[in-house]
């Protein structure tokens, strides 16, 4: 069988066609401009492709209560031109396919939960820093959603000791996105964070404010993994300092054969950049099976 994954991005949408193990057999990236203008370049490309279901995993917020009459739709987005769009509707209108929804990085956690390093984990969570930064989260074998869906990258966070940045996010300030977002980075260096690779200094505040967020969702959360992904991450030199400053800051408090072993419950993205579509295949999946 082929299943349909559509991961909704900021910058682009990727669409592709993958199967029951998660293999992408095909794949193509839209630009994300307007629903008037990416939507028919979506829809034309998934004719005729003879899939079962269709996975979408979107940036958000994102409306996921299937009870509500804008289920299937982006609310307060920064991204104004789709706000209130309801991508599922004009999808399942123009298909007539079962279509499953979520948002961006549950899409990730359960990319890595089917097929990564987090297999046959209960629970889990997955953050990506890069542009912003976002969270999913899977608790008892279930992706959370609840009110509307968790929003890790804006928990506040204390400051660095002399750091006066008062943070990029415009509605919290010193939350998590606002302190270590690459924008962030960009604006309190000012130079991108490539650019700063052999900064010792500025990595070292990267981690203290990563770990910080990090010691809050073990603390509540209690996941079995914390996988961390985006395009800060990819600056590996990060992962050491966040697990030495999260054994730090957790101060032996917690006792537990997963922070024994720490390289291997901090850790990066496992499926080369593709835990995204590979998500959204499974979404495919479980929502043929839901619809049968």
């Amino acid at each position: 069988m082929l299943y349909g994954a559509l991961e909704a991005g900021g910058t682009k949408m990727v669409c592709a066609i993958g199967d029951e193990n998660g293999k992408i057999l095909e794949q193509i990236s839209i630009p994300t401009v307007s629903p008037e203008e990416t939507m028919p370049k979506i829809i034309d490309w998934f004719k005729n492709k003879n899939i079962e279901s269709l996975g979408i995993a979107a940036f958000g917020p994102i409306d996921l209560d299937r009870n509500s009459p804008t289920y299937g739709s982006f609310t307060t987005t920064p991204k104004l031109k789709w706000a209130n769009y309801n991508i599922v509707k004009d999808m399942k209108d123009a298909l007539h396919i079962p279509i499953g929804f979520d948002t961006d990085v549950n899409g990730s956690l359960l990319g890595e939960i089917t097929y990564g390093q987090a297999k046959g984990l209960t629970d889990a969570v997955y953050i990506t820093i890069g542009t912003g930064v976002g969270g999913g989260v899977m608790s008892n074998g279930k992706l959370v959603h609840g009110m509307l869906h968790p929003e890790l990258g804006h928990m506040k966070l204390l400051p660095y000791e002399g750091d006066t940045y008062k943070g990029h996010c415009p509605y919290h300030g010193n939350c998590l996105e606002g302190m270590a977002a690459g924008p962030a980075i960009e604006e309190r260096w000012g130079r991108k964070a490539i650019e700063l690779k052999d900064d010792a200094k500025v990595w070292d505040m990267e981690a203290f404010y990563i770990a910080q967020a990090l010691c809050n969702i073990i603390l509540i959360m209690s996941p079995q993994i914390i996988i961390l992904g985006g395009g800060v991450m990819h600056q590996l030199q990060l992962f050491p300092l966040i697990r030495e400053k999260v054994k730090e800051m957790l101060n032996g408090y917690l006792k537990t054969s997963e922070l024994a072993d720490i390289d291997h419950y901090i850790v990066p993205a496992s499926l080369n950049d593709d835990q995204g579509i590979m998500g959204c295949i499974k979404l495919a999946i479980d929502e043929k099976e839901l619809e049968g």
